[in-house]
């Protein structure tokens, strides 16, 4: 059953995600990327910061608790993490891919964030010893030829089309997210871990806040784009994140991660109700051939699972 809320836990942070992506492309018309960041982490970090210090604490607490031998203590390696994490998943990770979604396409670099899977699971078999089964060789093929398929509408070509500063940029993002999804696995097992993604997303937002200050950008949002904000703030940050902790604790970083790429799904979704771009019955089926992948990640998990 544990395994249930760690796919169920990494598919909702998928959704939130893919829906900021589309968010963000309408903050962007408005907001410099440093602002956008900043302001994104720090509203994060507030509203996690309720949270724990709320009545909810308790209540939330036990829904978190998947049975884990859980620590309570904070060493100074584990604060090191923290604020390595936060530094590469929060303010150089967002930085380049916000400005480099202003020099490419939402097409490229969707199809570019693909490499954070390659980068993870290189790192995942060579420094955390995640053994892989034939099953799941399977299930990363699936979800990167779904996922390809679905940003290059099926055309391959597309792939190799206008190499740009903002793709380099784009790759550059996926290899420190890729880092940063790594590290996180061993802040997961921690007891407290709303406050860890809290501070995460204080330490995180307060530097790009102080970056956007020295650079005497002037913050200036209109009301009207205050939802998309709040919602990317509340919910594709403070609570993705947390639930993205949830399902690297429960089923690995590297298929957490790997996993992670159906967000380019969710957010052809959002971009076909918000923006009304256009969505195929192709790029529908291409979508299947994702979640098939996560299906067969799901089943060869539990059996292996079933067998230990």
């Amino acid at each position: 059953m544990n395994r249930l809320w760690g796919y169920i836990s990494v598919i909702m942070a998928m959704i939130f995600f893919g829906i900021s992506n589309t968010f963000n492309k309408i903050l962007l018309q408005t907001l410099d990327p440093i602002d956008l960041a900043a302001l994104s982490y720090c509203l994060a970090a507030v509203f996690l910061f309720l949270v724990r210090y709320s009545p909810l604490k308790n209540n939330l607490s036990s829904l978190l608790d998947t049975g884990h031998d859980l620590e309570n203590f904070m060493s100074t390696k584990d604060y090191l993490i923290l604020f390595t994490t936060a530094l590469l998943g929060i303010v150089i990770a967002p930085l380049l891919y916000l400005n480099g979604l202003k020099y490419t396409t939402a097409v490229n670099a969707s199809l570019l964030l693909i490499v954070e899977i390659l980068f993870i699971i290189i790192i995942g078999t060579l420094f955390l010893k995640e053994r892989f089964q034939k099953k799941d060789i399977l299930a990363f093929f699936l979800l990167i030829l779904g996922t390809v398929l679905l940003v290059t509408r099926g055309n391959l070509q597309n792939f190799f089309i206008s190499y740009s500063w903002g793709n380099l940029l784009i790759i550059l993002a996926a290899f420190f997210w890729s880092i940063d999804t790594t590290l996180s696995k061993f802040l997961s097992f921690k007891s407290d871990i709303i406050l860890i993604t809290a501070l995460k997303s204080a330490i995180g937002g307060l530097v790009l806040l102080g970056l956007s200050l020295s650079m005497d950008l002037k913050i200036q949002i209109s009301l009207n784009y205050l939802p998309y904000l709040l919602f990317v703030g509340i919910f594709s940050i403070g609570t993705a994140l947390i639930l993205i902790y949830l399902s690297i604790r429960i089923i690995g970083a590297t298929r957490a991660g790997s996993l992670f790429s159906l967000a380019s799904l969710f957010g052809a979704l959002s971009a076909f109700l918000i923006l009304k771009e256009p969505l195929t019955i192709m790029q529908l089926f291409f979508g299947l051939l994702m979640l098939s992948g996560v299906l067969i990640f799901y089943l060869n998990g539990n059996t292996n699972n079933n067998k230990t």
